[in-house]
């Protein structure tokens, strides 16, 4: 007797850290977990937007790689010149609450980056990126 599992199943059992990336990567499905993952991914982490925007031309994907944070360039946060400049109070509020959540790095969903102008981008866990900064952590996973 075998068992099927409807989308909505799968789903639900689907884990969004990245260990889960590293097994989806390994089978060569990394865009379709990639694309799980924003479209589905838990406590307000879901961001179809991105997905769509993903979705309107062919991607190259690599990963999940572990780097150092200091290679990559957050595109969010406190510093002028940044792309999204947001309130310095309401960030470190942000950050300090998600990384008393955090227990490793590889519990947690890889950072989704992409290769722009020579730098990693990170367009996806900015907060992420600001969080385990805070707590010290010299890398983390990421998905380019």
């Amino acid at each position: 007797m075998t068992t099927e599992i409807n989308i909505e199943e799968e789903i639900r059992l689907l884990e969004f850290d990245t260990l889960s990336a590293q097994n989806w990567g390994r089978d060569g499905k990394i865009e379709e977990w990639v694309h799980k993952y924003l479209l589905n991914g838990k406590g307000g982490r879901s961001n179809p937007e991105f997905s769509e925007g993903l979705k309107r031309e062919k991607r190259w994907w690599n990963g999940p790689i572990e780097f150092s944070l200091t290679d990559l360039s957050p595109a969010v946060g406190t510093e002028s010149g940044m792309e999204f400049v947001v309130d310095k109070d309401k960030w470190y509020a942000r950050i300090s609450k998600l990384a008393n959540s955090f227990s490793s790095p590889l519990s947690l969903p890889p950072l989704i980056v992409e290769y722009r102008n020579g730098e990693l981008s990170v367009r996806d866990g900015n907060t992420r990126h600001g969080a385990m900064s805070l707590l010290g952590w010299t890398s983390c996973w990421v998905i380019i």
